[in-house]
């Protein structure tokens, strides 16, 4: 269990912890020489941590980035002062911080009369009563006498042996908020802090973030003591390879590689303390969170201003990229760093750039506030309709595989790959492709269908296509979508020609039945009738589209008919002869040769036929050579879907 002390300054807590476990904290010289603590001291036993924080005023920023890593506080009040202003700041800093257990120790009780002990008491009672330590017991002792020591020592021994806080998670990838960092001959570049979550142990590969260096573990000591492996809730030395000191700051993490992703900005609960002013939007302040201290801003979501006292949404934006997850608690002081005005817990490192104040996105904030991460993913898959990345939420909360697992069973949602869907809304996403397919068909009747990658968008643009795919697999497995070639459309569907295309085709179709086997090309047909050209060739490729002509050869539409009929002279050529030449099909139809080598290339184009050798066979497979052809049975469509039957023949 890893204690912090709390207080003012000159009340004891060094001479506590050293009393309490013969380790004196005070390491620095400059400690030694004025007699107060600088900077973050640390002392071990067996089962307890401590760290061992100054009380100056002037020295907040040291003491919160030891103060945001433990589990259990100690207050500590002088029993001839009493609560002090730094007493009163220390306590509202661990109740920012989530920290529930605690103890108060009364010190220095040898110099103050038994009178005033009962005053001081009566005084640490009133302060914590509207707190999470207002049940916490008080223990008088004099540290450098050694009264009431054993029996402050034995009531921290049984608090160890209860269950660590949720926020430290076994569970999930490694993190380590540095708070120190030296050399030490033989093992190198040392860093210690305490694990927030996860485990660790020699031979590892981790990231130093926000920096992104890869490390080794070469050793580690866990509570000052040399350990194989080490565990969130523990404080922890690691000896690294692959970075040197000048490397590392206080602040950093060492993190798995799965876990690096450094932030600008991240959405936040907050608590502003009832004895600061309002908060307002945009107002800079400075954010501690884990060992780091950085300028920052915060954005209201929802609000203008946050009453003291009260707590609400917020959009954190940082002047440099920080490491945070979703769980961390933080404390904001104001600007000139003077003044602790609250603190809070991240929520969201993935945080919208648009619509961030909105009812939905206050909902889903609050829904991220709950501890069980199903409440937030279940509230996700129901608004977006896209579905939700699995791999980011996961990162958001530090989850391992086995735990997204068994939340995305729990929910029965619809996983494509990372992604995961609710029931409802997969069911939604059904409905809006069936719709979206009717809509086209009834827009564009002359349309065989829907291609692939369009549909999906007209479905939902955002929508994945892995999830289009799943989404699209069992209707088409069940027959309610049909498939021709790359054509997407309802059974039902048949292509219809508009009513305007229809009388525009009645009144040119005669001139290419007046010679069917050399109808008039694009041109002379625009000339013959005083339609424009452009309208000519796009009306006729819509009426391709359906079957009812077919183009030939460039600009050169023949009616469906007289390519029936062209495939029964081309049939009854290769039935006589084994083949079919250019001039035994221009004498069966007359016109010229050039007429007749456009019509059985349009033949080789679709599959009828294929050129092999020097004559025309019917076998398939054959190699292609030239001038020859054969009918081929059962071969092709002429583009991939609209030959009439007689094609198959």
């Amino acid at each position: 269990m890893i204690i912090g002390t709390a207080g003012h300054i000159d009340h004891g807590k060094t001479t506590l912890v050293k009393a309490l476990t013969g380790v004196d904290c005070d390491r620095l010289k400059e400690e030694k020489a004025r007699g107060i603590t600088v900077d973050l001291g640390y002392a071990y036993t067996p089962t307890l941590g401590f760290i061992d924080v100054p009380g100056h005023e002037k020295l907040i920023h040291n003491m919160l980035a030891g103060a945001t890593g433990i589990d259990f506080a100690l207050l500590v009040v002088a029993a001839d002062d009493g609560p002090m202003p730094q007493t009163r700041e220390h306590l509202e800093i661990i109740e920012l911080l989530g920290i529930k257990r605690g103890a108060v120790a009364l010190t220095k009780i040898d110099i103050a009369s038994a009178e005033r002990q009962q005053q001081a008491k009566a005084e640490i009672a009133e302060l914590l009563a509207s707190t999470a330590l207002a049940d916490a017991p008080i223990f008088p002792v004099a540290p450098i006498s050694g009264e009431g020591v054993a029996e402050l020592r034995a009531y921290l021994e049984e608090q160890s042996s209860l269950p660590s806080p949720e926020r430290l998670k076994k569970a999930g990838g490694f993190r380590l908020a540095i708070d120190r960092c030296f050399t030490l001959s033989g093992a190198g570049t040392v860093v210690t802090g305490t694990a927030f979550a996860g485990s660790v142990k020699a031979g590892d590969q981790l990231l130093l973030s926000p920096p992104n260096k890869p490390v080794r573990v070469r050793s580690l000591r866990v509570q000052d003591a040399p350990a194989e492996s080490g565990h969130a809730g523990q404080r922890i030395a690691l000896a690294l390879s692959g970075i040197e000191k000048s490397d590392v700051e206080r602040g950093m993490w060492i993190v798995a590689p799965a876990l690096h992703f450094p932030v600008r900005r991240f959405d936040a609960k907050i608590r502003i303390l009832s004895g600061q002013p309002a908060l307002k939007h945009w107002t800079q302040v400075h954010l501690h969170l884990g060992a780091e201290d950085v300028p920052a801003r915060v954005a209201l979501l929802g609000t203008t201003e946050i009453a003291p006292g009260s707590e609400h949404w917020a959009q954190i934006t940082v002047d440099r990229e920080i490491g945070t997850l979703a769980g961390d608690r933080f404390i904001l002081r104001d600007a000139s760093a003077r003044h602790t005005i609250g603190g809070g817990q991240v929520l969201d490192i993935f945080p919208p750039s648009r619509k961030k104040g909105s009812p939905e996105r206050l909902a889903m904030l609050a829904a991220l506030a709950d501890e069980n991460p199903a409440t937030a993913l279940q509230l996700a898959t129901e608004q977006q309709a896209a579905g939700v990345e699995l791999e980011t939420y996961a990162l958001n909360r530090n989850l391992d595989p086995a735990t997204l697992q068994t939340i995305t069973g729990q929910l029965s949602l619809k996983r494509v790959g990372n992604t995961a869907f609710s029931p409802n809304q997969w069911h939604a996403l059904e409905e809006k492709l069936f719709a979206a397919l009717a809509a086209e068909h009834e827009r564009a009747p002359d349309m065989p269908g829907v291609e692939r990658d369009r549909l999906r968008r007209l479905t939902l643009p955002t929508l994945s296509r892995p999830a289009f795919d799943a989404l699209l697999a069992e209707p088409l497995a069940s027959g309610r979508i049909a498939q021709t070639n790359a054509w997407l459309h309802l059974p039902e569907h048949r292509v219809q020609m508009a009513a305007s295309d229809r009388d525009l085709w009645q009144t040119l179709k005669p001139l290419l039945d007046a010679d069917p086997y050399g109808p008039p090309r694009v041109r002379d047909v625009a000339k013959a009738t005083g339609v424009g050209e452009d309208t000519v060739r796009a009306l006729f490729k819509r009426v391709a589209r359906i079957g009812e002509a077919y183009p030939v050869a460039h600009d050169h539409y023949f009616t469906a008919s007289a390519v029936a009929a062209l495939a029964r002279y081309v049939a009854t050529l290769n039935t006589e002869h084994g083949f079919a030449r250019a001039a035994n099909l221009r004498d069966q139809i007359g016109g010229g040769r050039k007429v007749a080598i456009h019509i059985l290339e349009f033949f080789d184009r679709i599959g009828y036929t294929r050129r092999v050798r020097d004559r025309n066979r019917s076998p398939v497979g054959r190699t292609v050579f030239k001038t020859v052809r054969a009918c081929q049975t059962g071969l092709g469509r002429f583009d991939s879907c609209f030959l009439p039957p007689f094609f198959l023949c």
